[in-house]
């Protein structure tokens, strides 16, 4: 083979060691210098476009060549009321591949195999766009995730929690990508679900707020399918129980800090389920200045303006909602309600945006904007969306009795699904038997 030989094939096993990466160039040349100089005779360049070219037991379509340039991930779901839940699973997802693809269902699909959703697809998509973990979004991808499905967007395999989901139909929407070995599982985030935040609204609940000495305690409130039938409780979506962690907090967080002469803005509110009108308003905010913060009210305050059972999401449910947004830098839990001159100079605060929304006073019927506004580094801005988490509300409760019977026979499906689950792994099947619910 001679020297040159053994050089080149060297150079070649570095590289694909190191996964085709753009540092493989440099490693490459590196490596041939270092042995150039240290062969006896200094070979002729001639020697080297004389070998033969490098070959790899790889092709160049197969998923192990796919994964040695860009590990494509897919998702999907129909990601209605976009909460941390779902962002905690498209964090697991990217961290296992380079480039995240999410697949969002149409209004049509998931009323027929689950019930009406609660946003339009439209509001859907943008949402799911605005998660900083997300690439890439396909609108109106099929229910039951197939090979195909994977193939025409170079995906390596598809991730979902560790829950099921299935068609009308009882069948799990995964069993295909399940087969053919392309599936892989990141664990679903335990008390919080979509079905739980309806009931919460449709009931009125305020027991999942903290407040008080038990402000960071966590009960084992239940919403479930707006009863009390014991036998309609799911395993993945009946139990109210999220514990935060400041473990959680730095999973989401971005950890990034301004850089000098960066304009910091800073916003405030309560930002209670977080919804496309929240969205469109940051992204104003964001275009204001480099680095946006974003200050979260606790849940005493924002039960004092807002009334009734408000927040419908606790203080750290808000706090990792808001963190995923990609247009979000930093967060200040539990942010006072007026903006302080500690506050803008602790922050270095450029500007402070409000939205359309009414500004109320604060305890004492103060302005909670004076500073800024005295400092004349205050802005009102129109975001063009007049989304409110009041009209969230009233769309549930003007469909509660379709959300009733959805939630219901949803944590019922759950529950036969999960016994049929643990039989098939207790056999030592990856299937399950289709789930019939009347």
């Amino acid at each position: 083979m001679g020297i040159i030989g053994e050089v080149w094939n060297g150079a070649v096993g570095v590289a694909e060691w190191l996964g085709g990466r753009r540092r493989v160039c440099h490693c490459v040349c590196v490596w041939l210098a270092v042995c150039w100089w240290l062969c006896p005779g200094k070979p002729r360049c001639s020697d080297i476009k004389a070998l033969p070219p490098a070959r790899s037991s790889r092709s160049p379509g197969s998923p192990a060549a796919m994964e040695r340039e860009q590990v494509r991930v897919w998702c999907d779901g129909c990601y209605d009321m976009v909460h941390f839940g779902h962002a905690n699973s498209l964090r697991q997802a990217k961290a296992m591949g380079d480039y995240l693809i999410v697949g969002v269902h149409t209004d049509e699909e998931i009323t027929k195999h689950k019930g009406p959703p609660v946003f339009t697809q439209e509001e859907r998509y943008k949402m799911v766009r605005a998660i900083k973990w997300v690439d890439e979004v396909i609108e109106g991808a099929p229910y039951v995730t197939t090979i195909e499905t994977l193939d025409k967007y170079n995906c390596n395999f598809c991730v979902h929690g560790d829950d099921i989901t299935m068609t009308a139909d009882g069948v799990d929407t995964y069993h295909i990508v399940k087969a053919a070995k392309r599936y892989k599982e990141c664990r679903r985030t335990e008390g919080v679900s979509t079905t739980d935040l309806v009931g919460r609204m449709l009931l009125m609940t305020r027991q999942h707020q903290q407040v008080g000495e038990a402000e960071y305690l966590v009960e084992r409130g239940h919403s479930d399918s707006l009863g009390t039938d014991a036998s309609a409780r799911s395993p993945w979506t009946g139990v109210t129980q999220f514990l935060p962690t400041t473990q959680k907090i730095m999973q989401f967080s971005s950890g990034l800090t301004p850089k000098p002469g960066d304009k910091i803005v800073y916003v405030a509110g309560a930002f209670d389920l977080f919804h496309v009108g929240h969205l469109d308003f940051l992204e104003k905010a964001r275009q204001e200045g480099d680095f946006l913060i974003v200050g979260l009210h606790t849940d005493p305050v924002v039960n004092c303006y807002k009334g009734a059972n408000y927040p419908i999401m606790n203080l750290h449910e808000r706090v990792l909602s808001v963190l995923a947004c990609k247009y979000v830098s930093e967060v200040v839990i539990g942010a006072p309600y007026s903006v302080t001159c500690d506050l803008m100079d602790q922050l270095k605060v450029d500007l402070v945006c409000h939205g359309m929304s009414e500004i109320m006073p604060d305890a004492d019927s103060s302005d909670p904007y004076v500073e800024p506004k005295r400092r004349g580094k205050f802005k009102l801005l129109d975001s063009g969306n007049d989304m409110t988490t009041q009209r969230i509300v009233e769309r549930i409760i003007e469909h509660r009795l379709d959300y009733e019977v959805r939630n219901k026979k949803k944590e019922k499906k759950e529950k036969a699904a999960f016994a049929a689950y643990m039989k098939a792994k207790a056999e030592g099947r990856v299937d399950i038997d289709p789930i019939q619910v009347e």
